[in-house]
């Protein structure tokens, strides 16, 4: 089985950026961490800051990849295009996550509109988003 992670804008800088939000772990050394726990799946990560980047990316996680643990970042709030590429792919099973509690933060990021065409979302629970995204789509997979 293989999935595909998608990171959006600014969290390239994982481990640097807001560490009171984001933590201090890069997303290098997490990915090694997931990777092991899950060793029985192929986990691909992409980045880009670019919202065309991520369309494109997702356009061709299609018949490439059993599930996509997305994290569009500030892009959750306002990217129709990307929502509309998630709806696009389907019937692939793509999870929004997010590591810092959106509903907790400003009132400009408690709004995802890429949520209602995602499988499902997983927020605030730090890197382990990730690992409950991935958990996710694994068992889903195996019904």
């Amino acid at each position: 089985m293989k999935i595909l992670i998608i990171n959006g804008p600014n969290l390239n800088l994982l481990g640097t950026r807001e560490p009171e939000i984001y933590g201090t772990l890069t997303m290098e050394t997490y990915l090694e961490q997931l990777r092991a726990r899950f060793a029985e799946v192929e986990i691909d990560l992409y980045q880009s800051n670019s919202e065309g980047a991520i369309i494109d990316k997702l356009h061709s996680a299609r018949g490439a990849y059993a599930g996509v643990v997305l994290n569009a970042g500030a892009y959750t709030h306002y990217s129709i295009a990307i929502a509309d590429a998630i709806r696009a792919v389907s019937p692939l099973p793509v999870v929004e996550v997010h590591i810092s509690n959106v509903a907790a933060r400003e009132e400009f990021r408690r709004r995802s509109v890429i949520a209602p065409a995602c499988r499902g979302s997983i927020v605030g629970f730090g890197m382990m988003s990730y690992d409950l995204a991935v958990e996710a789509l694994t068992k889903e997979a195996a019904l």
